[in-house]
């Protein structure tokens, strides 16, 4: 081995010391067990916590030391950690989403604005980059989203009955959620919807079948195929429009505008440009809701830059506004104020633990769409992920009406 070869493995195996003392100063921080393959542990007593089972502890702290950010996740794929026997992976994840503001020790938390990545420049949801990035994760396979959905096809958070949180069927809880934004915009027969994100055309159909008549616009080719099938197949095509359009091209004016969880991937250098569109195809008098996932003001301004595993593996151009960014900006840019909100958090992380479920019991059916085990495991950590994220509250997502102030800002 050459000198500079040597050189450069000294390096890596300093840094990856390094990465273990992080590690298990961070580890300090969190009601979780961690064991190695030699039987040794750091944590609470075994029972006390879940369980995180270092499989491959050296690879692991190398990972950590190459790329901090992606290492967790990347390394559950790698099959370098697991949950311990008797732990859900969520479980295990809500420890560290309730400690990731504080996770890493404020010595190296100062060193973030130098050693994270910033988003890239090809991810930014320009016309053609929006177009790229609903593609890289909508257009994979309308099989494989049929194989965890409900049958409605609805792939956002559901509104349960808090009194059969654990029993209500999916479906159930999704079309409540629909309604409820449906009633928030006062959709009725006769009412021009305007819908930004179609999804699999699930809430076009339940405006649809209020009577209303709807011009719904995406950017995935395979999602507008299976909603026109599912909205001739209930002969609601005289009534619903699905159009492949970007949202800043919308033309027309509306009753009603409705968005569900669409705002994560304008991103935020583009929430003017939708605000402003959803303001320009309003009628005077009409109304708007969307549903939106938020973070906290805080870590919206600690982390808007920063390029981390969701990016990379699941929403590239992805971005997670704060109540206070849309407010900020409708107040800057556009005539509209929220006048209403529902909370729906604890809702969203059940809607994962089902999702995670279904994916799970089908993952034979999956596989044979042409997925790899990777795939499998990415799946898997980001539905945890998610769900560890609204368990603790360090994400929630709520049902907001807008309206207009010169429309007044009354029910």
């Amino acid at each position: 081995m050459s000198a500079k070869s040597l050189l450069s493995e000294s390096r890596a195996d300093l840094a990856a010391q390094v990465a273990r003392q992080i590690a298990r100063l961070a580890a300090r921080r969190v009601d979780v067990r961690f064991e190695f393959p030699d039987g040794s542990a750091w944590g609470p007593e075994r029972g006390a916590a879940p369980v995180l089972a270092l499989h491959s502890p050296e690879a692991f702290y190398r990972r950590l030391a190459a790329d901090g950010k992606m290492a967790f996740g990347e390394a559950y794929v790698a099959g370098e950690w697991a949950p311990g026997h008797d732990t859900d992976l969520a479980d295990l994840l809500v420890p560290f989403a309730a400690r990731l503001a504080d996770l890493v020790p404020a010595p190296v938390r100062r060193l973030r604005g130098v050693i994270d990545r910033r988003l890239p420049r090809h991810t930014a949801n320009t016309r053609e980059g929006a177009r790229s990035n609903i593609a890289a994760h909508y257009d994979m396979s309308n099989d494989l989203f049929a194989a965890f959905l409900d049958p409605s096809m609805t792939y956002s958070s559901a509104w349960f009955d808090e009194r059969a949180m654990n029993s209500e069927p999916l479906e159930a809880a999704q079309l409540r959620k629909i309604d409820g934004i449906l009633d928030f915009a006062r959709v009725t027969a006769g009412t021009r919807v305007l819908e930004i994100g179609s999804g699999w055309g699930s809430l076009a159909i339940r405006a649809a079948e209020r009577g209303a008549r709807v011009t719904s616009v995406t950017l995935s080719a395979e999602q507008a195929e299976l909603a026109n099938e599912r909205i001739k197949d209930r002969r609601l095509d005289d009534l619903v429009s699905i159009e492949l359009c970007d949202y800043r091209d919308v033309a027309g004016e509306f009753d009603a505008v409705v968005s569900i969880e669409m705002i994560e991937a304008v991103g935020e250098e583009y929430w003017p440009a939708y605000f402003r569109a959803i303001d320009g195809a309003l009628a005077p008098g009409g109304r708007v809701a969307i549903q939106a996932i938020l973070m906290s003001h805080q870590r919206l301004e600690e982390t808007r830059d920063s390029y981390g595993w969701i990016h990379k593996h699941i929403f590239p151009g992805g971005v997670i506004p704060s109540m206070q960014a849309i407010e900020d900006v409708c107040a800057a840019d556009t005539s509209l104020r929220v006048t209403d909100r529902r909370e729906l958090g604890v809702h969203y992380a059940q809607t994962l633990r089902r999702w995670r479920g279904r994916f799970c019991d089908n993952w034979p059916a999956i596989r044979e769409l042409g997925f790899d085990t990777a795939f499998r495991r990415t799946w898997e950590f980001y539905l945890a992920y998610c769900e560890a994220g609204f368990r603790s509250r360090y994400l929630t997502v709520s049902q907001l009406r807008l309206a207009r102030v010169t429309d007044g800002l009354g029910r």
